[in-house]
């Protein structure tokens, strides 16, 4: 994020824009009635690209700076809604007195997490659901008081455990007495560096002994993909609940007949081709981007509580029949869209990366798939250089011992690592995230055997590697 003044009401405020060629609005002024995106509306020139004119749209109509609604002092912080006193935390739904987390959802104090919910107190989890002062622990569902966990349930008082289910007082998967299990732990020292790294290499050694399940699925039929739950005809989806009939999905809740959509749902029906379009009661929207509330959209950007839009971006006050921003009739806008589409040589398609007004490594693709500044520019994405300054002695300022970027640590943070005796963290919150995200799994399925029955399985985990994998029958087997 940076800083920047809001081109309509000259306030300095955080945006995800920095130098662009465009106008870029503060909330306030964005959802403003005192202007109009209708106001940009362009005729449709037959003889020209439709994505070359719709690029001239979106370079004069103004973008919504940050994009965050219903929050409560949390200006570090985007793509969050219905959250409070939150920093550094990105798409994050109803959480409160978070820092430095991804998809931290109902959750309350939590720090440095990714993909949690309805959790409290917890640091350094990935994956993990109502979960209470967990620490450094993975894929675990109901666990307190614990640290180093991997795919446990309904756990509380466990240390270094993996795939344990209503057990309390185990370390290293070994029962112990109340009495013992607090004495071993009482000796552990997790605020010394020296020690937390110690441990942490001897969990992830044990841990590589012990069998891997081939997906996470729960209370689903007939589905592809991981980490999905309460899901009905489903294939090649990560990280999805409450979706029936889809395909091609990532991060997706309660959504209905869908297919290559990202962040979308909650909930939404017919969507093709959107990330983080068809959101929020949104019907039939093909090939949009951020895109809430709305109905029977195709080819449109930042665009709410509107309907029957064709490549328009930025109509938020329940706009209708308009292309390219456009006011048109009813019988007029289906006229000139039919049109429009038998001309469209790319129709199908999703928008070209060259409308992108990001930069390649400033987006979470390059999480998921990093590339070198050589290969993404190759590729034709743009990409942003570093700011030297981040990098430049201060006194003020830690600096991280992985990339070498200043960062620093604000009074609420070392309120939490003194009362849970926790570590001062040695890297800036970028390489912690993406130490994180490098923790799941990619988001491709591999054909391998069970390591026990050999059956054939679908997983993430590639044969090349060398973790132990079985069928859910075999894993299960084990655990109960």
């Amino acid at each position: 994020m940076y800083q920047r003044n809001c081109d309509k009401c000259k306030k300095k405020f955080l945006s995800i824009y920095d130098n662009v060629p465009f106008d870029v609005y503060c909330y306030d002024c964005w959802w403003s009635e005192g202007w109009s995106s209708l106001q940009y509306g362009q005729d449709y020139d037959p003889k020209r690209p439709f994505f070359e004119q719709f690029g001239e749209l979106v370079n004069k109509v103004p973008y919504l700076g940050i994009v965050t609604s219903f929050c409560e002092n949390s200006d570090y912080a985007n793509y969050t809604n219905y959250s409070k006193n939150c920093y550094l935390v990105f798409g994050c739904h109803a959480a409160e007195n978070c820092y430095y987390g991804w998809r931290m959802h109902d959750s309350l104090n939590c720090i440095d997490c990714a993909q949690i919910n309805k959790s409290k107190y917890c640091y350094e989890c990935v994956d993990c659901d109502e979960c209470y002062e967990l620490f450094y622990s993975q894929d675990c569902n109901s666990c307190s008081g614990s640290a180093f966990l991997y795919d446990c349930r309904s756990c509380q008082d466990c240390l270094f455990c993996a795939g344990l289910r209503n057990q309390q007082y185990c370390i290293f998967n070994k029962q112990y007495s109340k009495e013992d299990y607090f004495k071993y732990k009482a000796s552990l020292d997790f605020a010394s560096n020296k020690v937390f790294l110690e441990l942490e290499e001897k969990f992830s050694n044990w841990l590589k002994t012990f069998p891997r399940r081939e997906i996470f699925v729960s209370n689903s039929e007939n589905v592809s993909g991981d980490h999905i739950s309460n899901c009905q005809n489903v294939r090649a989806a990560f990280n999805v609940k409450n979706v029936q009939d889809g395909a091609y999905l990532e991060s997706c809740e309660d959504l209905k007949d869908a297919m290559d959509s990202t962040f979308c749902g909650w909930p939404a029906e017919l969507n093709y081709e959107g990330i983080s379009g068809g959101c929020v009661n949104s019907y039939n929207c093909k090939f949009v981007v951020v895109c809430w509330s709305c109905a029977n959209l195709e080819y449109c950007d930042s665009c709410h509580n509107s309907k029957d839009l064709f490549g328009c971006f930025g109509l938020h006050n329940k706009n209708q029949f308009c292309i390219l921003n456009k006011q048109y009739g009813e019988d007029e806008y289906l006229e000139l869209k039919k049109k429009i589409i038998e001309n469209f040589k790319e129709y199908g398609e999703f928008f070209n990366s060259a409308l992108s007004p990001f930069s390649y490594n400033e987006t979470v693709a390059n999480e998921f798939y990093p590339l070198s500044k050589e290969r993404a520019l190759s590729l034709g994405f743009k990409w942003k250089e570093v700011d030297a300054q981040e990098y430049q002695p201060n006194k003020e300022l830690s600096v991280c011992e992985q990339c070498g970027k200043n960062y620093k640590i604000i009074a609420l943070e070392l309120e939490f690592y003194k009362k849970y005796g926790i570590r001062l963290p040695a890297k800036c919150f970028g390489c912690r995230h993406q130490n994180r995200m490098n923790k799941r799994n990619s988001r491709k399925l591999y054909e391998r055997k069970c390591g026990k029955c050999l059956a054939e399985i679908m997983t993430t985990y590639s044969p090349d590697r060398s973790e132990i994998v079985y069928c859910e029958r075999c894993y299960m087997r084990g655990i109960y």
